[in-house]
């Protein structure tokens, strides 16, 4: 029986992390017949403990014999791993969130990154406010999502493209910390702002609570990367009344064939499907894919890491590849809005893919990153 090794970890926020991307795997075997192949779990906390990630890492490569292993962790913690899995010869498919920019994109080849793209989404929403005639923006972020380097992509983003950084605010880390009301004076010297906001889980509904409560909706426009689109908070996140756009990596509205099934076999489970059961779902086919060429290419790393970056499939959130100079899948983007609901919460409403994604790709790895620089090794959400 061929062995999955999946490295899971946990978070305050997104309280059932590990067990949305376990089931988001195990479903997506069963739907490809494949139930036969076993999987081997390890906690890592929250993906900063470099020992106890690389202690994971080799009990599964060395006890459990698994023939690939899957991880939710970032750039960094997957560079310690490295050495690891040149030794064992075995390949290490990382989930990422994509909320760093790192300080040198690795290619080894025997890690390939699957990923939630928040950096490339940011730089994006940022160009898109810019292009939309803001002149000044404000960069705005949690205490935990500000550690991260899509801050560098958001402020680049806007930078590049004929905008100004005027203000930036970095909110408390406890409810009781937050708050939107210092942006009431840089409202008032800067008019019809562009919010560039970075927040992930609980602090979206914060921020959209404290806007609500404290700001004149008319003043400014709020532009989201990925993980505010994230559908799970949002349903419980009263609207603004402001206008709010940004960029998505998948909604439960996409209409194609691989997310309808995506969704029906969460929902069969009495789970709502979001970012992380979708990460599962989707590293499954790149498993299968990898597990194939190990056989057919009997251990050959160089061989095996050629042929699956040539390697394309239908994902939920469509046409999904892999860039080939830094060993990263890239699915599409989507153009995207925050509207009220009924009830006076949010729904995404997609305005079609993003055109010349690979190009933008491209522009976000070839900034320059040498004075950036970041503390965090917690896998992003995971705090």
């Amino acid at each position: 029986m061929e062995t999955i090794g999946l490295l899971l970890p946990r978070s305050t926020y997104y309280q059932t992390i590990g067990f949305d991307i376990f089931q988001g795997l195990k479903a997506s075997l069963k739907k490809s017949g494949r139930e036969d192949i076993k999987i081997v779990t390890e906690n890592i906390g929250f993906g900063a403990e470099k020992q106890q990630c690389y202690r994971s890492a080799e009990r599964l490569l060395l006890e459990e014999n698994a023939s690939l292993v899957i991880a939710y962790i970032g750039h960094r913690t997957a560079e310690l791993l490295k050495p690891l899995f040149q030794a064992t010869n075995k390949i290490l498919i990382v989930l990422d969130a994509g909320a760093h920019l790192p300080q040198e994109w690795p290619t080894c080849p025997n890690i390939f990154y699957h990923s939630l793209h928040n950096s490339l989404g940011a730089w994006l929403s940022s160009k898109n406010a810019a292009n939309n005639g803001h002149q000044n923006g404000g960069l705005i972020t949690g205490y935990y999502d500000g550690g991260y380097l899509h801050t560098y992509s958001a402020s680049k983003g806007f930078e590049e493209f004929g905008g100004t950084i005027s203000f930036n605010h970095a909110t408390g880390y406890k409810k009781e910390d937050f708050s939107m009301e210092p942006l009431k004076n840089h409202v008032q010297n800067f008019p019809n702002s562009a919010f560039l906001s970075l927040f992930s889980g609980d602090y979206v509904q914060w921020y959209f609570e404290d806007l609500k409560n404290n700001l004149n909706n008319n003043d400014y426009t709020i532009y989201m990367s990925p993980f505010g689109f994230e559908e799970t908070m949002l349903k419980e996140a009263v609207h603004p009344g402001s206008n709010i756009k940004g960029v998505a990596c998948w909604s439960s509205n996409l209409t194609n064939n691989e997310n309808h099934e995506f969704i029906k076999s969460m929902e069969g489970l009495g789970k709502i499907p979001n970012l992380f059961s979708l990460l599962g779902w989707e590293s499954t086919t790149i498993a299968l894919k990898t597990l194939e060429l190990i056989k057919e290419h009997k251990n050959n790393t160089a061989e095996i890491a050629s042929k699956l970056l040539e390697f394309e499939f239908e994902s939920p959130r469509g046409t999904t590849s892999f860039n080939q100079k830094t060993n990263t899948s890239l699915s599409p983007l989507y153009h995207a809005s925050i509207i009220e609901n009924d009830n006076g919460t949010c729904d995404v409403e997609l305005h079609g893919a993003i055109e010349n994604l690979k190009e933008e790709f491209e522009n976000l790895i070839n900034l320059p990153t040498e004075n950036c620089t970041s503390a965090w090794y917690n896998s992003y959400t995971c705090i």
